[in-house]
């Protein structure tokens, strides 16, 4: 259920290359093993969007925005709850 709530979450909320109503829905899902495994062992959510904007920064070529991975953390751990 909550690897299923990431998901959702990375496609719907987190989306940083905006493409969610024009790609495949699995864009995302190769990220979602990694932010499932942080959640799961509690992570902060410094530690969560730090992982969100390095996989923005390094594997999409985005600028990055640190505040919205902020957001997005906090969207996943409260789905942890």
């Amino acid at each position: 259920m909550l690897y299923r709530k990431i998901d959702e979450i990375l496609w719907f909320d987190w989306d940083p290359i905006g493409v969610n109503d024009i790609a495949p829905r699995d864009e995302y899902q190769s990220y979602v093993p990694e932010i499932f495994a942080l959640t799961k062992s509690r992570a902060n959510r410094e530690e969560i969007a730090k992982q969100l904007l390095k996989f923005e920064i390094e594997n999409m070529g985005m600028p990055g925005t640190f505040e919205n991975c902020l957001a997005i953390a906090d969207k996943i751990i409260q789905a942890s709850c």
